[in-house]
């Protein structure tokens, strides 16, 4: 009677033993798989970070490629206003005062003057740059933000 009660109390403890491992073993699935669905998140998100950044960068160049192109055709246009190859043309009219007596013909030619041509090209410059910053911007948030 005693060796059935061993075995019997031996066989309890093992059954408790054996479900307190169960839980356990389920408990760590769990948490494995918990943990590969984050981790594959995590991935996901990554990849998407960094298409976004190459997106960005790829936008940036070509911006500033753009913009780079649009300087130099600036700085080509100056460069030939001031050897004289060029002229910038404007609307422009010529009044001659009321005491002349004098007609159009006597009217110089209606120029810009030298700070004025300065300021111009230096508009000109701002303007392409604003440009493009806006054309970025607009690329930046199609291609990127409403992705």
């Amino acid at each position: 009677m005693r060796e059935g009660v061993f075995i019997l109390l031996v066989c309890l403890v093992a059954w408790f033993g054996f479900g307190l491992l169960e839980g356990q073993r389920d408990a760590a699935r769990i948490e494995r798989d918990v943990a590969l669905s984050e981790a594959s998140g995590l991935r996901e998100a990554a990849r998407i970070s960094g298409e976004m950044l190459a997106e960005r960068d790829a936008i940036d160049l070509q911006r500033t490629q753009e913009l780079n192109d649009e300087r130099i055709e600036n700085d080509g246009l100056r460069r030939a206003v001031d050897a004289g190859d060029k002229r910038l043309r404007f609307k422009a009219t010529c009044s001659t005062p009321a005491t002349s007596a004098g007609g159009v013909a006597d009217a110089g030619t209606a120029e810009l003057t030298a700070d004025a041509r300065q300021d111009y090209f230096t508009l000109r410059d701002q303007l392409a740059l604003s440009r493009q910053m806006i054309l970025g911007l607009q690329d930046h948030v199609r291609r990127v933000c409403l992705r």
